[in-house]
């Protein structure tokens, strides 16, 4: 059962991870073996290697965004999480996000699936 307090502790290393592009730091965010989904219908990222080279392949510069993120509901071993990501600057600057996350007993992902979107209208 994964509890909010794990999930806490994953969403902070995460953005460790995303502000210092680190390699170790984003393998120690998942499980070995674990998949990470970037978009509907298409492959995922699979095992920490992998992970961490596609990441820093499309990685942010730090200082570059900001985010903030809610948890919407854990559920057995999956948590839910909303998140409001800022690249001021950038056109567009606002995306909204929704992360499902599955972890093992250790408190990495073993599943990570992102759907992320530009916020306001879409004319």
């Amino acid at each position: 059962m994964t509890d909010r307090a794990t999930v806490e502790r994953w969403l902070e290393g995460y953005q460790q991870a995303w502000g210092s592009n680190d390699p170790a730091d984003i393998e120690a965010l998942f499980a070995e073996g674990a998949r990470y989904w970037t978009a509907p219908h298409r492959e995922p990222w699979t095992g920490r290697a992998e992970i961490a080279r596609e990441w820093i392949a499309r990685k942010d510069d730090p200082g570059t965004w900001s985010f903030r993120s809610e948890i919407l509901a854990i559920a057995g071993d999956l948590a839910f999480v909303r998140g409001w990501t800022d690249y001021p600057g950038q056109d567009p600057p606002l995306y909204s996000n929704l992360w499902v996350i599955r972890f093992d007993d250790d408190g990495r992902a073993t599943e990570f699936t992102e759907w992320w979107m530009p916020a306001g209208p879409t004319d």
